[in-house]
This record gives structure tokens, sequence and C-alpha cells, in this order.
């Protein structure tokens, strides 16, 4: 199998291509403007469509109309962006549609900076839309695991009938690392999806897809089925990965380009005797609480975020309040460095 060396914005356009998406909306934004020129090149040669839309607004209402019908589609944009997008993404998933959302992150709040950042964390696990619902949020740490979860997303939004999100950063999205990308789907052997939109001369029944429900009973009944469906999702497709985490005293918490920075000071920690390791969640939602509580061994944990410490919240839940969460984190679109991080865990340890 060839590697290819790619940017990570364009190895995740190139990989919602081979996994079947065919229709792809967007409007610029830096620093994710390479999948929209990506698509825009790429997707006429597959017989795809592609549209800038006059607004992100536009964009996700487009991608809604699409995936409404049946078909893979994806939009993508960063932070302010997908501000934009959320009252749609809440109808989304009031309408159980498998749309596939991309944000690259970039430093905030409001317009902020074109860096990178985590401090998306809280929009996407708590509020991306209106109401009682969940997303699907799946967070790569390498360009590689950025052209792997496209194809996950895709898969689970559709089996759960869920929105999906990939959520990244302005350093993934922009870094180049070689990588494999290994299966193409052909959008006509993809199964035909039997709730999708359908009019009078289709020879189906008729489909309506609608979130509008006036009898409060009704619409409590649709969200209490949504949410058992939300139970599957946490028990079955939650998760993580553990690194030197067997014996360790100190437990990094972090995900997508800070868990790389994390286990290089964890590499440096451990030279030094100091017993450390990385829990990284690769889904956010479903959050691993599971495999943060097994840690046994840990005698503290340390959320290491591009934020003011967001995931903190949900590393502390994780493990009921029974242990110190510390927290390290550069906002603002700095990153974390390795000496850094490498100095907090010597300090948890009871050093200078």
């Amino acid at each position: 199998m060839q590697r290819v060396l790619m940017k990570g914005n364009e190895a995740l356009a190139e990989a919602a291509i081979q996994a079947g998406c065919r229709h792809y909306f967007g409007y610029p934004i830096t620093p994710q403007n390479e999948i929209t020129a990506y698509m825009s090149k790429r997707m006429p040669k597959v017989d795809g469509v592609f549209i800038q839309a006059e607004s992100e607004i536009a964009a996700i209402n487009m991608t809604m109309g699409a995936v409404a019908t049946g078909v893979r589609a994806m939009t993508s944009s960063s932070s302010p962006g997908i501000s934009l997008k959320t009252e749609t993404i809440s109808y989304m998933a009031a309408c159980d549609l498998p749309a596939l959302i991309v944000n690259i992150q970039r430093g905030g709040p409001g317009l902020g900076g074109i860096q990178p950042s985590q401090a998306d964390y809280f929009q996407a696990t708590r509020a991306l839309g209106h109401g009682d619902l969940r997303v699907l949020v799946l967070a790569p740490s390498t360009v590689q695991e950025m052209v792997d979860l496209v194809y996950d997303a895709f898969d689970l939004a559709e089996q759960y009938r869920i929105p999906a999100m990939i959520l990244a950063d302005g350093l993934l999205g922009q870094m180049m690392e070689p990588v494999t990308i290994t299966r193409a789907v052909n959008p006509e052997d993809l199964p035909e999806q039997e709730w999708a939109a359908s009019g009078h001369k289709n020879k189906r029944a008729k489909n309506v897809v609608n979130s509008l429900k006036l009898e409060p009973e009704e619409l409590e009944k649709m969200v209490a089925g949504r949410f058992e469906r939300y139970k599957q999702i946490e028990s079955a497709e939650t998760k993580a990965e553990d690194y030197m985490t067997d014996d360790a005293e100190i437990v990094l918490v972090a995900y997508g380009a800070s868990a790389r920075i994390a286990k290089t000071a964890v590499s440096s920690a451990r030279k030094m005797g100091i017993k450390a390791g990385v829990l990284r969640p690769i889904t956010l939602w479903p959050f691993p609480s599971n495999s943060i509580r097994r840690l046994n061994s840990a005698k503290c944990f340390l959320t290491v975020e591009m934020s003011m410490g967001q995931m903190v919240e949900d590393v502390r839940a994780a493990i009921e309040y029974s242990k110190p969460v510390h927290f390290y984190g550069r906002t603002g679109g700095i990153i974390p460095e390795q000496n850094e991080i490498l100095q907090e865990i010597i300090k948890l340890a009871g050093g200078e």
C-alpha cells in the first residue's frame, strides 16, 4: 500500500471522498480552507457535488437537505463558523440525520485568532445545538487518524442515525505526515437508507423528514427513545488509547494534538524515574469515563489542553471526584511545550 505525504486537511477531505461522500457544502475560514479548496478540485472528478455556499448557515442547511435524501454529505468549518451551524445541527439531531461536520479549531472566543486551539470542547460535547441531544465527537491526534476516523464517523453516524463531528485543530489541519488511505467506497454500494425523504414517484413509501412535534407526549417519547440509542453508543463505541498507564501514578489526560506533546513529556518523565502515563480520549462523546476510572494505580490526574481547562470537568466526574485532578494548558492559539508539561509532572511527583 502506498503511503503519501499529505496535509491534514487535505487527507481528511480525500478520506471523505474515499468513504463515499459525494456532497460537500462549505464556506471559507482559516485554518480549514484546504478542505474547501481540495473538495472544489476533487468533487467534479468523482461526479460529486461541491458548493461554496454564501454563508456557514447556508452550508449546513444544504448539508441537512442532502443527508435527508439518504446520501453521504459533509460540511467543515472552524470555531466561529461552527457556532453559526449549531441551530441546524440541532435540527439534524431531531431528524436523526447522519451528517459529518468537521471543526478545525482556532483560538477564540469571537473571531479570536487563526492559531490552533482546543477551546471548542464544551461546544462540541455539550452545546452543538439546543434541546436534549448528543453528537458523536471524534478527536484525531495524527494525520493518519484524521483519515481513519472519517470512515468511522460516516459508518457510526449511519448505524446510529446521529450527526458526527471530527474535532481537530489548526495544528493537525496544517501539518503534513505520511498517510495510507486504504478503503474506497462506491456510493452506489452503500445500503439504501429506508428512512430517507422520498417523493411520490419513488418506488418505496413516502417519507417526510421533520423535527417539529407539537404534541409534548410525542416529543418526549421520541427524545427518550433517542437517548436509549445514545446509551447504546456509550456502551459500544467509546474509544481511548493508553500510553504507559499500567503502573502510572500520575496520569495525563489529553486528546488531539495535545496528547502527542503529553506523550513526549511522559517519556522524559519515565527516564527520570517518574511513573507517568497518558490516557488519550478518542471519542470525546461518548467520553471514556470507564477507561479513566479503571486506572487504579493513579494517585492523581493532569489534564493537558489548548484551552483554559474544559475537559477537566469530565475527568473529575469520571473518577467521581475521588482523586486530585490538576490542569495545565495554554490558550489563545499557543501550543503547550513538552518541557512545560514535564515541569508540571515533576511538581506533582514532589520535585522542585
